[in-house]
Parts: C-alpha cells; sequence; structure tokens
C-alpha cells in the first residue's frame, strides 16, 4: 500500500463525514432520512454519469452483475444506516456500521483474498474501541434501541463490506466509471421502491434542494471517485480500516459547526482511531 492510496481513501472518508454532519442537519429540518439518502445517491449518480460521458468503458457481463452488487451495497448502506440511526441513536448505528471491518476481513479470509495476521485483528480491534468511545456508546439508554435498530446497524456494516467486493470483483472486468455509474443507477431505482416519492419531487420546489445537491456530490459523487481511485491501490481490508477517519470528522463538524462539545474521554477514541490509521498506512506503505 502507498501513500497515495490511503490518502485517497481518507480524503473520501473525510467527505463521507462531512456529509454525515449534513445529513444530520437535514433531518434536523424535518426531512425523511430516506429521502435524504436518495437524493444523496441519486446526485452521486449524475456525478459519476458525467465522469463516464467523458471517460467511456467497455462493457462486461461479469463486470455489470458485480457493479449491480456493489450497487446494492451501497443502497443497503445508505438505507439502514439510517434506519438504524432513527431505532436507535447516532452513536448505536455509527458504532455498529464501523464494525464493517470485520466483515470485509472474515471475507477476505474465507476467499482467500487476503492472508490473516496478528496486526491486522489487533487493528481492527483498536479501531473499535476508538469508534465506541469516541461515540459514547457505554452511555446510551438501551430502552429506547431496537431490535431493528441493532439489526440494521450491523446490516449496514455489512452493506459496505458487500459494496467493497463488489468493486474489487467489477475492476477485475471494467473501469471504475463505468462500475460506478452502475452501481448508483441500481442504487437510484431501488430506493424509488422505498421513498415517499410525493415528499421526495416536494424537494425540488423548496429551499433544501441545494443542501441535497450539496450532499450528493461530497457524499457519494467525488468522494466515491476518490474512494475508488485509493482503492485500486490498496487492500479492502485496509481501506476499511482506514476508512474510520469518517466518525472523526462527523464529531469535528460537529463541534466546528454545530458548537458541539468533546469530553476527553471522545478525544481519546478519536486518538486511538488516527493513530491506528496512521500506523497501518505506515505498516503497508
Amino acid at each position: 500500500m502507498d501513500f497515495v492510496g490511503a490518502g485517497l481513501v481518507i480524503s473520501a472518508a473525510i467527505l463521507w463525514g462531512l456529509s454525515g454532519g449534513l445529513g444530520g442537519f437535514l433531518m434536523d429540518k424535518g426531512l425523511d432520512p430516506l429521502v435524504i439518502s436518495f437524493f444523496r445517491g441519486a446526485v452521486g449518480f449524475l456525478c459519476i454519469l458525467i465522469w463516464f460521458v467523458f471517460k467511456p468503458t467497455r462493457w462486461d457481463k461479469k463486470m455489470l452483475l458485480w457493479s449491480i452488487v456493489a450497487g446494492l451495497g451501497v443502497a443497503g448502506n445508505f438505507m439502514l444506516y439510517f434506519i438504524s440511526i432513527s431505532e436507535a441513536s447516532v452513536a448505536v448505528a455509527a458504532t455498529l456500521m464501523y464494525t464493517a471491518p470485520i466483515f470485509v476481513l472474515f471475507v477476505s479470509f474465507v476467499f482467500r483474498l487476503e492472508k490473516p495476521s496478528l496486526y491486522k485483528w489487533l487493528a481492527i480491534g483498536f479501531v473499535i474501541v476508538g469508534v465506541v468511545l469516541l461515540t459514547e456508546i457505554y452511555n446510551i439508554n438501551f430502552d429506547s434501541i431496537t431490535i431493528l435498530g441493532l439489526v440494521t446497524g450491523l446490516g449496514a456494516g455489512s452493506s459496505y463490506a458487500l459494496f467493497l467486493f463488489g468493486f474489487k470483483y467489477a475492476s477485475r472486468y471494467g473501469e471504475p466509471q463505468g462500475i460506478l455509474m452502475m452501481a448508483f443507477l441500481t442504487f437510484t431505482l431501488l430506493m424509488l421502491f422505498f421513498i415517499d416519492r410525493n415528499e421526495a419531487v416536494s424537494v425540488f420546489y423548496s429551499t433544501d434542494l441545494l443542501w441535497m445537491i450539496l450532499l450528493g456530490v461530497i457524499g457519494a459523487g467525488l468522494s466515491f471517485f476518490l474512494y475508488v481511485a485509493g482503492l485500486k491501490r490498496i487492500s479492502p481490508t485496509s481501506a476499511s480500516v482506514i476508512a474510520m477517519v469518517e466518525p472523526v470528522t462527523a464529531s469535528l463538524f460537529g463541534v466546528i459547526v454545530l458548537s458541539e462539545m468533546l469530553t476527553l474521554i471522545q478525544f481519546l477514541g478519536m486518538g486511538i482511531i488516527l493513530a491506528t490509521v496512521t500506523l497501518l498506512s505506515l505498516k503497508q506503505s
């Protein structure tokens, strides 16, 4: 793994963290989480479509198949994450979603894409500890958390892993712009069955449209472009661990923009995440 690949993934994760904060802002304004998720992916699809138009790629049946798998992963991640927030809390949903490296590592070992090592397991363990401290999940009132919230949170993590492997296999038969275009097209069409279409149409006539466009550009279009560029240089497990800077970015967004306060424990969790990601990048460079 080189510094360029790690830097691209970190840049994508920072944008995802910013989009998470923006999504929370839009939910506070009363917008349906699934509608927010739909616009994030649909605008992202338009961004990737522009990339594809200027740089077309060859088509292959296997590429199409694995691109659809990647699209299902994106849809599951976006949708289940917001459902988990509504059924539990942001802290619980974030902590459960960031179990994704475990799913990625397990599948990588099963299909012999990577060799297991104590260092990788320790890196994942430290990152999860950091996420727990950063999100303060231990202070959550578990009486307000439903089984659906827990299941969908884990589902968001496994969906993220599904996207990673769908993209990795699709990239053997095609270029990123074609893969992402089909993946986000799959996402957009699938989400039409789950959203309140009347509310989605009303967004076009509201002042929130510009926020939705910004969310889609940074949360799907530009961020996924950077992420897949980095993913071509590093392994899925390394990418999933390095992307853990996303909750750090979301927390800093809350501090700087929303005037939220972080405790000493939360800063400790942030430090553990950043230190682990840095060491992993240096070790595998």
